[in-house]
Formats: structure tokens, sequence, C-alpha cells
């Protein structure tokens, strides 16, 4: 089922369910810059075994509306869009996750809105206050990959839809980590997939470009207490160990599981053990 909600006067977001209407809700927030698409079809089909799982595009990626130019916002109003994704699809309260970009909304969830949240889970993120998520925290935690800094400053260049689609292949297997074999063909599909959601082949980075403030209230997690699972990706070029381990030492009700070789990707090698791993989780 499809729906739309409306978030903002200026932003209306795109969300699908999947799954049986009575199971469980499960919200799956994925990271800057990359729409509810992302998420692999394999992996929302084995979660909705158990659960209804609800994805949804964030403002300025696939069909939720591209407005940032006139209408600029923060990382952590878009915190406020996934409540809203819960009271458009009817549901008072669900297990969510969230990767990246998505694990910071998950945790500014846990802080905020923790009547809504069965349980939390994160993953490839940093804890607020730290890394790319609004400051620097001590001990200090390691920076992305110098591949990645450079790959970054080409974010927004101009580019054809072929120019595009190996931009965005190139990044997925930096971002893949170098254990876990890259399939190239499979992230093509799935970026080909991406902008035709989108109708477009451009990128905005317009969460790239959304104002930090708001994200710096790591010490606030120690009043977490939603259950709150930390998945740790040791190959992430982006927040690789100990941020993980630095998040679950901020939360009290945290804990953490290590998926062998996984990197800031989701191939078709980790999805067993990540849905496995997020099952065991939101059926405890």
């Amino acid at each position: 089922m499809e729906f739309q909600v409306d978030v903002t006067p200026s932003y209306r977001l795109w969300a699908r369910a999947v799954g049986p209407a009575d199971a469980p809700p499960l919200l799956l927030v994925m990271g800057a810059n990359a729409s509810g698409i992302t998420w692999p079809a394999a992996l929302v089909d084995r979660l909705a075994d158990r659960h209804r799982v609800i994805i949804y595009d964030h403002r300025d990626t696939g069909r939720s509306t591209w407005a940032f130019d006139e209408h600029p916002y923060r990382v952590a109003d878009l915190a406020g869009d996934a409540v809203a994704v819960l009271d458009a699809a009817g549901v008072d309260q669900a297990h969510v996750v969230g990767m990246s970009m998505g694990g910071v909304l998950v945790q500014l969830l846990a802080l905020d809105h923790a009547d809504r949240l069965l349980s939390a889970t994160a993953f490839c993120t940093s804890a607020l206050g730290a890394g790319l998520a609004g400051g620097d925290e001590a001990p200090p935690l390691p920076d992305p990959d110098p591949r990645l800094l450079r790959l970054w400053e080409h974010f927004t260049d101009e580019r054809d839809h072929e120019a595009e689609l190996d931009w965005r292949v190139e990044h997925w297997r930096i971002l893949n980590g170098d254990v876990v074999p890259f399939d190239a063909a499979e992230f093509r599909a799935m970026e080909e997939a991406c902008m035709d959601h989108a109708g477009t082949h451009r990128n905005p980075a317009a969460h790239a470009r959304a104002g930090q403030d708001g994200l710096d209230r790591g010490a606030e997690l120690a009043g977490v207490r939603t259950p709150f699972l930390v998945v740790e990706a040791p190959e992430d070029p982006i927040n690789p160990p100990p941020h993980a381990a630095h998040l679950v030492g901020l939360i009290p009700t945290a804990t953490l599981v290590t998926v062998p070789g996984m990197g800031h990707a989701l191939p078709s090698a980790v999805l067993t053990p990540l849905a496995t791993t997020l099952l065991a989780h939101t059926t405890r």
C-alpha cells in the first residue's frame, strides 16, 4: 500500500507499507540523500514475514517533494518526518530501524518520541554529537575513509545519466568495504531502480547541506529507556569501529551485535545475517 504524508506546507513524502496489516509495525529509516527504495526488496520482504514494514522517501529524495533550495531545513527536522509517517499510517507505536543518517534520526526519536517506539535499532551511524552527527567527542573517533572524502568533493557535479550511474556505483564500491565481495551489477540495478522511482538521475545532496544544529545531544542518550540495538558494521568506511561501541556506551539499554564483513552498504551477502539480527531484537 502506497500513501502520501504531508509533513509541512512545502513537503509531501511518499511512503509504502508491506506485510500483514495486523503485524507489529516496523519503520525503516534510510540514510542521507537516499530514498526508501534503497532498502533491498529481499530485506524488506524478510522483515515483512513478521512485521508490517513501512518505508518512505525522505524530503528531496525519490517521489517526495524536492524543494531544499526554496525551503531549507535541519537534519534534526527529519526525525519529525518519521513521526508523521507513523501518524499517516495509523501507527501508535513501532519498531524503528535506521541506517546511517537514519540511525541518527532513530536516536532523536528515542529522545523526543520514546512513547512511539517499541524498540530502536541503529547501524552504520554516528552517535549524536560525534563524527558526522554534529560535533567531536572525546575520545576521538575515526574520520571517514579519505577515498570517500575525495569522492564527496564531486557529489554535486553535473553528470549525465550514465556518468551519474558510474559515480554512484563507485561510491557504493567504497562504502561496501573491502571484505564482502562487491557486485557492481547489483548496485547498478539498484541505482537504476532508484532513478526510475525518482524520475530523475540528479541528486541535490540536500541532506549534506542541511543544518547540523540540534544534533549535539550525546549526553542526553543516558536517559534512553527504549530497548536499543546497535549493529556494528566492522568494515564501515564512514563510521568504522569504535563508533558503534561508542554509541552503545552512551545508551544504558543498548546492546551491540556485529555483522561480520559488513560495510556501509546492503549487498546480498549481508542481508540474511542482518535480517536475523533485526528480527531477534524486534521479536524478543
